[in-house]
This record gives structure tokens, C-alpha cells and sequence, in this order.
């Protein structure tokens, strides 16, 4: 099969590899659209992986293609999703069925071999059915969407609240997409692309919800925006000591600061921020990931639904579509951000 290999790090070439062979409990899933993460542009050319060769992607949908002992018949030739987290089953939080927080886990696409590929081995554990009304695209966003809904979940905002999302991509995108359908109004969203005000916008973001960091003294934005009293929640999306700070200093007495930015660097506490926490009481938390437990209540399946009943348009973020041949045109422009870009988006029919 056709797949694209990191060999080491800036070492990505598209080549001929052999097709994979399911284990007991897996599948093999032939790929139909595959979309790039930030954290692929960061692996492939920066910080590198686990082990070489080795295959990314982690968000991904295809077609059960091939069964391995032991998996039920019916996923044959069934459309489906992919939860790249793959538990270890026995720690503490897979006990209670945390699965994100498996403290042994593996990964599709970091720590085994992912979804850039015509195909990939899958334990059937990690697949999720996909209606007909769900287009492959939406479901290869299936895992940046979930992880969004995960973190609002957790930080639980209400419709009379001033919630703030600072840094708009991908996930910060999603975040505002899931809290406008769960009917959030206020919701005040900080970015640095034009770009971004126009899809925000296209959400329901008026203009004058909408900052840009370039141009506006965000903390004084927020300051107008708040009436001065700051943000009830504050989504910190962006992973750098300098938007932490700007999150505790805007949070509002009692608010509620949710990091889920993946950090750029070191990260640290000045007394003055440390204080903040401390003087406004404020909850601070942390997400990572996704839950998906097979439960209808699971983060998944939230996103699988309002996808199924058309209640929101993940495609509006697709700004770039490449067959398979082209991918890695789509790691270029992202890495050296030589275009606007919202979700690169593979298409992988074109060996098929």
C-alpha cells in the first residue's frame, strides 16, 4: 500500500510499504479522508516521535476493509470513525472507564502506525459506527471535535455567562462552534487572522465579539467587553505562558479557566498571576483528549448526534482539500503557514 513515513524528523516521504495484517480484536480500515493536526506538523518536523518508521495521523475515517479472530462480523464494510487513544484497560483511571487519562496508553499515528496510509490497523474497541448522514470528512474530525466538547463539558458554561476563547484553531474553532449550538450568546473570542473573524463570524460571532491580538490590546478588549468585572469562563487555547497569564488576569471573581492548549514551551507563574488565583478564588483546570466509552453519553457520541440531526457544519472549517498524492503540500503550507488555513483535509481515494 501507498502511505507517507517519518523516518526521522523532516525525513516524510510517500512510498510503498506492506499492507497490515489485523491482530486478534482488530480491523483493518481502509482510509477514505484524513485530516492533519497541528501536533503532526510538530512530530514530522520538530520534536519527532516514539519510535521509526513510523506512520501519523490520528484523525481519520474510512471502511472496515478486514477482520481479525475475534471481531463481530457486522463492522465488515461498515463506515466508520476512529478513537486513536487506545487504552491499556488496567490502570487506575481505565478502571472507571477515564480512558483519557490511561496512564499506559498507545496511539494511532505516534506510537503505532496511524492514518496517513491507504490503510490502518485498528483495535475494534476504537471504532465508532458513522451514519449515512455523516460524510467521511466530518468523521476524520471526529477526535479535534470531541476533544473541544470534552473541554467544555468539563468546565460546564451556562447561557448567562461571558466566556471567553482565546485562540482560534482548530479546537478553539470547534469550541465556538459546540457552545453556540448549546446556545452560549456571549461568548468573546480573541484570534490573530483574518481569517478566523470570517469563519467566527459565519458561526454567529458578531464583530464586535471577535479581537484581534495584532491589532487590540486584548486585555483592554476584554476589560470594554466585561464591563470590567472579566470572563465567568476563559478557554486558554493557545499554550503560552503569556495567554495563561492574560486568562487568570481576565477571569472574573469565582471564574473558571480551562486550559487546552498543548504548551509551546515551559510554562510559569509569576507572583502576580499566582496571586490572582489565589485573591478571585478561581477554578482552574486542564483537558487532554476525549472520552469514549461506547456510552451514548460519551463525548463522541454527543458530537455523532447533533452531526446526524445537521445541527453543526464541521466542513465550514475544511480549507483545503488534497488527494493523497498531494498530502504533504498540506504539511508545507501549515508549517510554514504560507496560506490562511483552516482544516487541511486528505483525501484518500486516489490509489482506490
Amino acid at each position: 500500500m501507498k502511505a507517507y513515513v517519518l523516518h526521522k524528523i523532516g525525513d516524510f516521504r510517500l512510498e510503498t510499504v506492506s499492507d497490515p495484517v489485523p491482530k486478534e480484536n482488530e480491523v483493518i480500515v481502509a482510509v477514505k479522508a484524513a485530516g492533519i493536526c497541528g501536533s503532526d506538523i510538530s512530530r514530522v518536523y520538530q520534536s519527532g516521535t516514539y519510535s521509526y518508521p513510523l506512520i501519523p495521523g490520528h484523525e481519520f475515517a474510512g471502511e472496515v476493509a478486514e477482520l481479525g479472530t475475534g471481531v463481530d462480523a457486522s463492522w465488515k464494510n461498515r463506515r466508520v470513525g476512529v478513537f486513536p487513544l487506545i487504552p491499556c484497560g488496567v490502570c487506575a483511571p481505565c478502571q472507571k472507564k477515564q480512558y483519557e487519562m490511561c496512564r499506559n496508553y498507545g496511539y494511532l499515528g505516534s506510537r503505532s502506525a496511524g492514518g496517513f496510509a491507504e490503510y490502518v490497523a485498528v483495535p475494534a474497541e476504537n471504532l465508532i459506527a458513522l451514519p449515512d448522514e455523516v460524510s467521511y470528512e466530518a468523521a476524520a474530525m471526529l477526535e479535534p471535535m470531541a476533544v473541544a466538547v470534552h473541554s467544555m463539558r468539563r468546565i460546564g458554561p451556562k447561557q448567562n455567562e461571558k466566556i471567553v476563547v482565546c485562540g482560534l484553531g482548530t479546537i478553539g474553532m470547534f469550541l465556538v462552534m459546540f457552545l453556540r449550538e448549546a446556545g452560549m450568546e456571549q461568548i468573546f473570542t480573541i484570534g490573530n487572522k483574518a481569517f478566523q473573524k470570517q469563519i467566527v463570524t459565519r458561526m454567529g460571532i458578531s464583530s464586535d465579539q471577535y479581537c484581534d491580538c495584532k491589532q487590540q490590546n486584548g486585555d483592554e478588549w476584554l476589560k470594554e467587553q466585561t464591563d470590567g468585572l472579566g470572563a465567568d469562563v476563559f478557554f486558554e487555547c493557545v499554550g503560552k505562558e503569556e495567554t495563561f497569564a492574560q486568562a487568570i488576569g481576565n477571569a472574573a471573581p469565582a471564574g473558571r479557566v480551562m486550559a487546552v492548549g498543548n504548551p509551546a514551551s515551559d510554562m510559569g507563574l509569576n507572583r502576580n498571576t499566582y496571586w490572582k488565583i489565589l485573591r478571585n478564588q478561581l477554578t482552574v483546570m486542564g483537558t487532554w483528549n476525549s472520552s469514549f466509552t461506547h456510552d451514548l453519553e460519551d463525548d463522541w457520541h454527543y458530537v455523532l448526534k447533533r452531526l446526524k440531526e445537521g445541527r453543526i457544519r464541521p466542513e465550514e472549517m475544511i480549507s483545503h482539500r488534497l488527494p493523497f498524492d498531494r498530502l504533504e503540500e498540506g504539511f508545507h503550507i501549515m508549517r510554514d503557514k504560507t496560506e490562511d488555513y483552516g482544516k487541511v483535509m486528505g483525501e484518500m481515494e486516489v490509489f482506490v
